[in-house]
C-alpha cells in the first residue's frame, strides 16, 4: 500500500457519497441492533488497542479500516516522547468507545511500514480510513490538540465513509468477537436497492423514479433525498457536450442556463467550489425568474454534496449575501 494524504474535506465523488450514505445508514442500524441484542458483534475495550506488524498490517489495519477509523501510533522503546504520547492515545481509544481503533507499530521491528508512510521522526500518528491513509500529527502533542484531531477524524469517517465504529461491550471476552449483527431490513430497502442498481446500470431515469417512489410515502427519507439529487444531476449531464458547455459558460457569464449547465458539469467533475462560486456569481448578475432558477439549482447541488459539508455552509452564507 502506498499511503497518500487525504483532505478532510475532499472533492465530491457521487458514487462514494451515495455508498457512504448507504453504509452509514446500515452501519447505524447494525450498531443499534447489536446494542439491543446485548452486544452481539461487540468487542472488549481491551481490543481497541492492538499491536500491528508488517505481516498483519493488511488484515488488522487496511481491512479493519473499512468498518472503523484506524489510528496508527508509530513508536519505539527508546523514544521518550513516545512514552508520554502512547498512554494518552490508549486512554482516548477506550474513552471514544469504539469510534476509532488504535494500532501501535514498533518502527524498529517494522522498518518497511515506516518507510511506506514516510515517517521522518517519532512519535508519528497517522490514520487509515476506508483504505486511505492520512497524517494526523508528528511529535509530542497536547491532549486538547489530540482530541480535536480525533473528533475531526471521527466526523469525516462517519459523514464521508459511513463508518460509525465498533460496538464495545465491557463484559466481552478480549480477543473474541462475535459475528456482526445483521442490519434489520427497512420498509423501503427493495425500492432503494432498485434505485442503486439502476444507477449502476446507467439508468438514471429509472433511479429517479425509484427514489421518488420512496419519497412519495416517506418525504423525510434522507437516503432517498440524497439519491434523488444525485440521480437527477447525473441524468442532466448524461447527454451534455462538455466542450460546448464549457465554451458557453465562459462566453455567456450572465446566461442563467449556460451557467447552470456548467455548474452541473463542475460538480460531476469534483469541482465543488467552482460550481458553487459560478452560481453565486450568476445570482449577483441576474434577476427575476433567471435568478430564482439559479438559486434553486444551487440549493439542489447543496443536497448532492451534503448540507453539513463545510463548503456548503460557506456557500450558503455567500448566497445569503448575494441575495440580500
Amino acid at each position: 500500500m502506498q499511503p497518500r494524504n487525504m483532505s478532510m474535506s475532499g472533492v465530491v465523488d457521487l458514487a462514494a457519497v451515495k455508498a457512504a450514505q448507504e453504509a452509514k445508514t446500515k452501519a447505524e442500524q447494525a450498531r443499534a441492533e447489536a446494542a439491543r441484542q446485548g452486544g452481539a458483534g461487540a468487542v472488549s475495550p481491551a481490543d481497541l488497542v492492538i499491536d500491528v506488524d508488517e505481516a498483519g498490517f493488511e488484515r488488522e489495519v487496511l481491512q479493519r479500516s473499512a468498518e472503523v477509523p484506524v489510528v496508527i501510533d508509530f513508536w519505539a522503546e527508546w523514544c521518550q516522547p513516545c512514552k508520554q504520547l502512547s498512554p494518552v492515545l490508549e486512554r482516548l481509544a477506550v474513552e471514544y468507545n469504539g469510534r476509532f481503533l488504535l494500532a501501535k507499530i514498533d518502527v524498529d521491528a517494522n522498518q518497511m511500514l515506516m518507510q511506506q508512510f514516510g515517517v521522518q521522526g517519532i512519535p508519528a500518528v497517522f490514520a487509515v480510513v476506508a483504505g486511505q491513509a492520512l497524517p494526523l500529527f508528528q511529535g509530542a502533542a497536547g491532549e486538547e490538540q489530540i482530541r480535536g484531531t480525533l473528533d475531526q477524524l471521527v466526523q469525516v469517517a462517519e459523514q464521508r465513509f459511513g463508518l460509525t465504529g465498533l460496538v464495545v461491550d465491557p463484559d466481552a471476552e478480549p480477543g473474541v468477537q462475535a459475528g456482526p449483527a445483521a442490519a434489520p431490513a427497512g420498509p423501503y430497502d427493495a425500492l432503494l436497492e432498485a434505485a442503486v442498481q439502476a444507477l449502476d446500470a446507467g439508468d438514471f431515469g429509472g433511479a429517479v423514479q425509484a427514489y421518488k417512489n420512496v419519497l412519495s410515502d416517506d418525504p423525510a427519507n434522507s437516503e432517498a433525498k440524497l439519491g434523488l439529487a444525485q440521480a437527477e444531476l447525473l441524468q442532466r449531464v448524461q447527454g451534455m457536450d462538455p466542450q460546448q458547455v464549457r465554451r458557453d459558460g465562459a462566453e455567456k457569464p450572465a446566461d442563467a442556463g449556460a451557467q447552470i449547465a456548467a455548474a452541473d458539469l463542475d460538480l460531476v467533475g469534483g469541482h465543488v467550489e467552482d460550481a458553487f462560486g459560478r452560481l453565486i456569481e450568476t445570482v449577483q448578475r441576474t434577476a427575476g425568474d433567471d435568478r430564482d432558477a439559479v438559486r434553486r439549482r444551487l440549493l439542489e447541488l447543496f443536497e448532492v454534496v451534503g448540507t453539513d459539508d463545510p463548503r456548503v455552509v460557506g456557500a450558503r452564507r455567500a448566497l445569503a449575501r448575494a441575495l440580500f
